[in-house]
């Protein structure tokens, strides 16, 4: 197999500097090519590091759906340890998930369909709930 279309072999580098790390001149067949592996993907918090299947509507819902959660104050912020509550931000999220539903009629399947109806009825209620109790607390 050719090496230049063969994605498992890495990329190759030439090394075209005029001077070595030292400083010094280099002659040009002190220029090698190297073949270099490709650097690893930089860490991204709460990202893991092993190859994961592609997104998904159903996991791009239930993204969402965690997303409206932990601005309800449903579950504990990953980063904070702490229950923290944006209504306003959760209420948004919300509402992106209506849209998705309104702009994705006809063209689901039946499970996502259901899957959507159920979370955006389950968070709608759950924000319901919370502005009203904010309300008589007030």
């Amino acid at each position: 197999m050719d090496e230049e279309k063969d994605p498992a072999r890495g990329f190759r580098v030439t090394d075209r500097r005029r001077f070595s790390d030292e400083g010094e001149a280099r002659q040009v067949e002190e220029a090698a090519e190297t073949l270099a592996e490709p650097a690893p993907a930089p860490a991204t918090p709460g990202v893991a590091a092993s190859r994961e299947e592609p997104v998904s509507f159903s996991t791009f819902v239930l993204g969402l759906s965690t997303q409206a959660l932990l601005l309800l104050g449903e579950i504990d912020d990953p980063a904070t340890g702490k229950v923290e509550r944006d209504l306003g931000a959760a209420k948004h999220v919300i509402d992106i998930l209506g849209i998705l539903k309104d702009k994705t009629r006809s063209n689901l399947e039946q499970g996502e369909e259901r899957l959507l109806d159920a979370v955006l009825y389950d968070l709608r209620m759950k924000y319901v709930e919370l502005v009203r109790g904010s309300k008589e607390g007030a």
